[in-house]
């Protein structure tokens, strides 16, 4: 493979290790700052906020900018982030995980772009493939390595972890892209037209909703292992990890039956599953702790196969909506990816405080289902559109 897309993908690798290690570490941060857990999963919900609307912000003013000059930035920016997140003090530790949401998401969508650059042109799906192989790798066994850090180092030393290895990718995007590669200038207003293409709005707000009811659970896992199904905090890896094994099969999974069953039937298929396994977690919840902590831990993997059966069928279904407009309309995916996560997390800490630990699942089943009927309401209108037409 070549070097240079390793450094791409470093930096997609600690960018993911921080964005979903994070769960793991709350109670841990929530009792080292004084906070309570809810207030906690505001750093989840504050990220997704700032990388859904702060991206592509920054990535319109920084369009007309060398590629390998917005990359190390933005890494360097990152390292900055997490260094700053290993020493703060609460109100410091929001500002750092804004800063970090920021030029994760202009990071991200620069090295995809830069990754197809510097690559022939029968290479660039695998190029794009490398790239976020970056993230897969670090939710299968990034996120699991930051926790077992924690549990010896502190939250605090799992950040400096991650400090280190965006400095790797920052001296190997530095050293060894190329200069002047450069990207047509957009404004926002550019790349915010392309939501005009038929069918796609309601695309995005199914991933909207998909991505809700995951981090609804997901955010507060931790609560959910140990306080819900009498796991020892020592098994939070353990419980990332089986995570991550399924998410990274699910992920090959998605794009398998997308390809040949098509993209939104396999949607469909991860919705309906998904709908499933969050009502599982509840009931799980409802369990002896003897039996409960085992079967978490078994169905992590179910639920992270499930889970990450969705976003490679999500792409292709974008990529049919609006061809000709594809990056731009895969960041509106991200975007509505981590609006998904914000929305989520602020629920799941609602549900906490008003409802208690045990209704998460239930409760987060509610978006899945409502991204179902969004997709058949589309598919309805859409068919209505056509015989008119």
């Amino acid at each position: 493979m070549d070097i240079r897309l390793v450094g791409l993908a470093l930096g997609t690798f600690a960018i993911g290790i921080e964005g979903f290690v994070v769960a793991s570490l709350l109670p841990e941060i929530a009792g080292d700052t004084g906070v309570s857990l809810v207030q906690a999963g505001y750093l989840v919900v504050t990220y997704a906020f700032a990388y859904a609307i702060g991206a592509p912000i920054i990535a319109a003013l920084t369009g007309g900018l060398d590629r390998r000059l917005v990359l190390a930035g933005s890494a360097l920016v990152f390292v900055l982030g997490a260094l700053l997140a290993s020493i703060a003090p609460t109100y410091m530790l929001l500002i750092a995980r804004l800063l970090i949401a920021v030029v994760a998401g202009l990071y991200a969508a620069t090295a995809q772009a830069t990754a197809v650059a510097i690559s022939e042109p029968h290479h660039r799906a695998r190029a794009i493939s490398a790239v976020v192989g970056g993230t897969t790798l670090a939710v299968a066994f990034g996120a699991p390595l930051g926790a077992f850090i924690s549990s010896f180092a502190g939250w605090r030393g799992t950040y400096i972890f991650i400090a280190l290895i965006g400095v790797l990718a920052t001296l190997i995007v530095w050293v060894l892209l190329p200069r002047g590669l450069y990207a047509d200038k957009m404004t926002l207003a550019k790349r915010l037209s392309v939501i005009r293409h038929p069918g796609l709005l309601p695309a995005l707000l199914t991933m909207l909703l998909y991505m809700a009811g995951g981090f609804a659970v997901y955010t507060y896992i931790a609560a959910v292992a140990v306080q819900g199904a009498g796991l020892g905090r020592e098994y939070l890896p353990v419980i990332l990890l089986a995570f991550g094994v399924g998410a990274a099969f699910g992920n090959f999974l998605g794009g398998q039956l997308a390809d040949r069953f098509g993209a939104t039937k396999t949607v469909i298929a991860a919705s309906v599953l998904n709908t499933a396994a969050l009502l599982l977690v509840s009931w799980i919840m409802t369990l002896p702790h003897e039996i409960a902590g085992s079967l978490l831990i078994g169905h992590m993997v179910l639920w992270g196969v499930i889970a990450w059966m969705f976003p490679p069928a999500q792409a292709s279904r974008i990529l049919a909506l609006a061809p000709e407009s594809a990056p731009l309309a895969l960041s509106l995916n991200y975007s509505a990816l981590y609006l998904g996560v914000a929305i989520g997390s602020m629920i799941g800490g609602l549900v906490i405080t008003n409802l208690g630990l045990g209704y998460l699942g239930t409760i987060g089943s509610i978006f899945s289902v409502l991204g179902l009927a969004v997709i058949r309401l589309a598919r309805t209108t859409r068919r209505e559109y056509l015989s008119i037409a």
